[in-house]
């Protein structure tokens, strides 16, 4: 007992000691995971972070913009640091406080976090002051070391959202260029997959870029904006708004070093959902799969049309299910089915949806809550359920509006616009759909010079409060897809996203819709299920049919898109391809595939694995006109290179060995998947 005190009494008195040493050498040590290390200079206001002997990022510092004034922790004089003992959702750690104090600046707080066992840390900058208003906050900014000198790095670009058939691409970093991107990115090393991972993992608040550059001694920097707007990526024609208040804090930011980048996006993805969990209903059935009108059918919908698609399914794809679920989903122009309009006579819906229940499957409908498509029209037309017109709804953006897609944006905090959604939704719930399909949700998301709701000053906050209403009127009643939406602030509030902009038929739909996987399949980990759209196979060639299929089978779920209202070459297609049992085994657990290749520009990977218990899946995708062998490499892909393996092929139903450095010859647009058995 003597000794154990002892022990401790030692213990305490070298680390005080050990502390005391720090303090007065003007530096503040933090270690983080296995080996890393934050030291924190106290007499300028910078940082290095390390692990083991690897340098990783150099003189990091925090910056705020105040009064049209931008400055830095590096302007503070006054530096204290103080901890203390955290549990939270991350786990159990320390969160190291610097108060830095300066007369004529705000007082800042520069905030890390750091958790027992976890190999990154999360910082993030708070303002004290009176009557603070700020647009803008900078948590780091600093140099990234590269740990491959001969290589120059890979930077990913993530968008804010998946309108206008925008991209993920990856870029090397060239001199005197900035690389942004949206909310996170990865800086990576192709060949040997190492990498950063720099983000924010809150979204209620503030938009944030991530901007990578390299100068003309190729030295690296980051930075992470808070209240970063760029009308090409964010859609914002003006300013992020202000936060105000006598403390004003940004988003916190993640910073991870990885031995494999596709490692710490999904670690990100996964602080995401912790840091912001879901309030949407938590999602106990299986995997959903089904049909959506837009693929083909669009502007033709009719209730008769409606029910022969719900005939097929019962009668044609009958193993097309998954928990014994299928879901026929009416897109837009389901409105045809209405008589008098949105506040009108719900009767034909009712009867598609009772139908779809008859025959074993789940109604759904579609809807873009925050936008009016007959702006033109004029702003004194009156609002559906309302006692507003629709120019009093309006975001306002400056001196004008937000138009995009051909549709403008509605203010989510105006009255008017939450009783529509509230009249609307009601409608939907009394016909008894089970799924709903939102989409232009981006718009619900723009700065605007003024909200309806004064405590409301950005978009983000906007975009919060809009979807929060929403919930709370389908109040558990409905599966919530999004289709065009924010990339991640969406996680809390729906169970799918779908992964890119539209997609239909073509190889060059697949390959598009499999860019966003290859750079966004993390999100598996942030959303229930990420979806690549419609499937459409029309009259295509068998190759590009089974490429599209293995798209959506890659994604995580699958939605198809053909007129099965009508016979032809894409009704015998779905038969033999939608009821492949072995195929749908694949979206069991609903997690996407993840890419073998990086750095692909805007193109996308070309081989994806995934695991699932002793079974490895590997999906080959050829994009080009011509036949295209590809080797397998099975250190890339996760096998033992000196092990032979039984592969079987998923849609031929071919079962052959499989061994190191094997060559397939794929044709011109087509893909095939192989099921691999791994011995335990």
């Amino acid at each position: 007992m003597i000794f154990r005190f002892l022990f401790r009494y030692l213990a305490l008195f070298t680390f005080s000691v050990l502390f005391l040493f720090i303090t007065k050498a003007s530096a503040v040590i933090i270690p983080y995971g296995k080996s890393g290390k934050i030291v924190y200079n106290l007499k300028t206001g910078t940082f290095n972070v390390s692990e083991s002997a690897k340098q990783l990022l150099l003189k990091g510092f925090s910056q705020a913009e105040y009064q049209k004034k931008l400055f830095s922790s590096k302007d503070y004089k006054n530096i204290t640091y103080s901890k203390k003992v955290i549990h939270d959702g991350f786990g159990n750690g320390f969160k190291h406080i610097f108060l830095l104090k300066q007369p004529g600046l705000p007082a800042m707080q520069q905030v890390f976090y750091t958790y027992n066992g976890k190999n990154y840390f999360i910082i993030n900058l708070v303002l004290i002051g009176t009557d603070l208003s700020i647009n803008r906050i900078v948590p780091l900014n600093g140099n990234l070391i590269n740990q491959e000198y001969a290589d120059v790095p890979t930077s990913l670009f993530v968008p804010f959202d998946n309108d206008t058939f925008i991209s993920y691409h990856t870029v090397p970093l060239t001199v005197n260029v900035n690389n942004p991107s949206a909310e996170v990115t990865a800086l990576y090393h192709n060949q040997s997959r190492k990498g950063f991972v720099v983000g924010s993992i809150e979204h209620r608040d503030w938009k944030t870029g991530i901007i990578t550059a390299m100068d003309v001694d190729k030295k690296i920097s980051v930075q992470t904006i808070c209240g970063f707007t760029d009308e090409s990526i964010t859609r914002d024609e003006m300013t992020h708004g202000y936060l105000k208040g006598n403390s004003v804090s940004s988003a916190k930011v993640f910073f991870g070093a990885f031995e494999d980048w596709r490692l710490g996006m999904e670690t990100y993805a996964k602080l995401n959902r912790i840091s912001e969990p879901p309030i949407v209903f938590k999602w106990n059935n299986a995997t959903p799969v089904g049909w959506n009108s837009w693929g083909v059918m669009q502007e033709r919908i009719t209730l008769e049309k409606a029910k022969q698609v719900v005939d097929f399914f019962a009668d044609s794809l009958k193993s097309f299910r998954s928990g014994g679920i299928a879901y026929i989903d009416l897109d837009s122009y389901w409105d045809k089915l209405l008589k008098g309009g949105l506040t009108g006579d719900y009767a034909q819906l009712k009867a598609f949806a009772d139908y779809a229940k008859s025959k074993g499957l789940k109604p759904g409908i579609y809807w873009a809550p925050f936008v009016d498509w007959g702006f033109a029209g004029g702003g004194n037309r009156k609002a559906e359920g309302t006692d507003y017109t629709f120019g009093e709804m309006w975001t306002k953006v400056g001196a004008g509006y937000h138009d995009l897609d051909g549709a403008r944006a509605l203010d989510p905090t105006h009255p008017g616009t939450q009783q529509r959604i509230a009249s609307v939704i009601q409608k939907f719930k009394e016909c008894g759909f089970e799924m709903i399909k939102i989409d232009f949700l981006g718009h619900a998301a723009i700065e605007s010079a003024h909200f309806f709701d004064p405590k409301v000053t950005t978009g983000m906050q906007a975009y919060k409060t809009g979807m929060e209403f929403l919930l709370k009127q389908l109040d558990g009643k409905m599966m919530v897809y999004a289709a065009i939406s924010p990339s991640l602030a969406s996680g809390r509030y729906i169970h799918v996203r779908r992964i890119a902009c539209d997609a239909f038929k073509s190889i060059k739909d697949t390959e598009y819709t499999l860019n966003s996987v290859s750079n966004g399949w993390w999100q598996t980990y942030l959303y229930d299920y990420i979806d690549a759209d419609h499937v459409v196979f029309s009259d295509q060639s068998e190759g590009e049919n089974a490429a599209r299929f293995l798209s959506a089978i890659v994604t995580g779920t699958c939605i198809t898109g053909d007129d099965f209202s009508i016979y032809g070459k894409w009704s015998g297609t779905a038969q033999r391809i939608l009821n492949n049992t072995e195929l749908l085994k694949v979206l069991q657990d609903g997690k996407a595939f993840v890419p073998v290749e990086g750095n692909r520009g805007r193109s996308a990977s070309q081989l994806f694995v995934k695991q699932a218990g002793n079974i490895k899946y590997l999906a080959i995708f050829n994009y080009s006109d011509a036949t295209k062998a590809f080797y397998i490499d099975f250190t890339g892909i996760g096998l033992k290179a000196t092990d032979s393996y039984i592969a079987e092929n998923l849609i031929t139903r071919k079962v052959e060995s499989l061994h190191h450095n094997q060559t397939i010859s794929l044709d011109g647009k087509d893909a095939l998947i192989v099921k691999i058995t791994v011995k335990p």
